[in-house]
Order: structure tokens, then sequence, then C-alpha cells
């Protein structure tokens, strides 16, 4: 595990009080399949917007990975493999992607925000990692579908202050202007975000 994550983890833990051994336990993961997406997605969710997440059960079983359970933690990671926020899983359900619903598609905070909209979006997300995978592509398909709850840092929310996607973006920039080696290495405080893999993809 990268030094900055646990770092992150452990700050988490000290200013919530959460200090049971149970809580060592934590998945890391960027959202979507590109730097850009990772950082656009959370900053959606430090804003407050998005609050749940989805992903293919053919490619938490491809990669070995247990399906979040309720009340699980997760670091949040951005496109450049940082640490941006903890989030903890509030509900799960597992069905085929076609079932997804209004309340769902809402709360998953992209785009329209509508249930055609997310289909139209995420039939074209998972067809790419489908046909990484070799997987045949259908609506059939299980999906989990996961609600979180922000829980570090505080103070996200519509209109909040947390940063936006472009911030994010132009952190990771900077970074990258700084460290013309940052493409063929992970340093010491961040995973790049072609590290981060394999790991089934959330959107």
């Amino acid at each position: 595990m990268q030094a900055a994550v646990e770092a992150f983890w452990a700050s988490f833990r000290q200013a919530s009080g959460v200090d049971h051994d149970d809580h060592d336990d934590y998945d890391v993961f960027a959202f979507g399949d590109s730097p850009q997406m990772a950082d656009e997605l959370a900053g959606l969710v430090l804003r407050g917007t998005k609050r749940a997440t989805a992903g293919l059960v053919v490619e938490y079983e491809r990669d070995n990975e247990p399906i979040p359970r309720e009340g699980s933690y997760a670091v949040v990671l951005d496109g450049s493999g940082s640490p941006v926020c903890v989030i903890r899983t509030t509900q799960v359900k597992v069905k085929p992607l076609r079932e997804v619903d209004g309340a769902f598609a809402w709360d998953e905070g992209e785009g329209a925000r509508t249930v055609a909209w997310w289909l139209d979006a995420h039939r074209r997300f998972f067809l790419r990692g489908c046909a990484a995978a070799g997987v045949a592509f259908s609506d059939d398909l299980l999906t989990v579908f996961e609600r979180f709850e922000l829980v570090w840092p505080l103070g996200g929310g519509e209109g909040g202050r947390a940063d936006t996607s472009a911030q994010l973006s132009q952190r990771r920039g900077r970074r990258d202007d700084t460290d013309d080696t940052a493409s063929n290495r992970s340093g010491p405080h961040r995973l790049l975000f072609s590290e981060i893999g394999p790991a089934p993809l959330r959107s």
C-alpha cells in the first residue's frame, strides 16, 4: 500500500474516531477508466452530487475482488492516484443492468441524471470493459448498484467548498509538470492511474 494512502487513511481514522482493527480492511480505487474520468467523478463525490456507483459482477469475479458490503469503507483516488476522500457504503443491490431505476440514476450524479442518460452512458462504459476482458456485453449482466456517503473530508455537499474535477485535474497537471518521470514510475506518495488496477470498473 502506498504511503500516501496509508497516511490519508490514518488521518481519517484519527479525525473520525474510527479505531477498530476491522476498519483497517478498506478498498482503494479510482472511478472510471481514465485519469480524466477519475478526476471528474471524484469531484462530483466531493461536491456531494455523486452518492452512488455501479460495477459489473463479472469484473469483481474476474479480479477476485469481494463485492462491497454495507458499512465498508473505501479511499477514492484521483486521476494521478492521489487519495482525495473516504466513502462508506450504505446500500448494495445486485440485479441486471437494465433494472436501474430513476432514483439510482439521480444519485449517481452524472449527466442528465435520468435513466435514459444513465443507460446510454453505462452501456458504452461497460462495453469497453467487457471488450477488454473478453466478456460478451448485455443489459442482463448482473450489476452491483452501490450507494455510499462521503465520510471524510467533511464539508462536501451541493454548493460546498470541496475541490471540483477541474481543480483535481489542475493539481494533477502541476504534479506532472514538476516531475518529468511521473508517467514512468510510482513515487512514494502516489499511485499512477495505470498502476491502480486491475480492479473492477466503477462509474
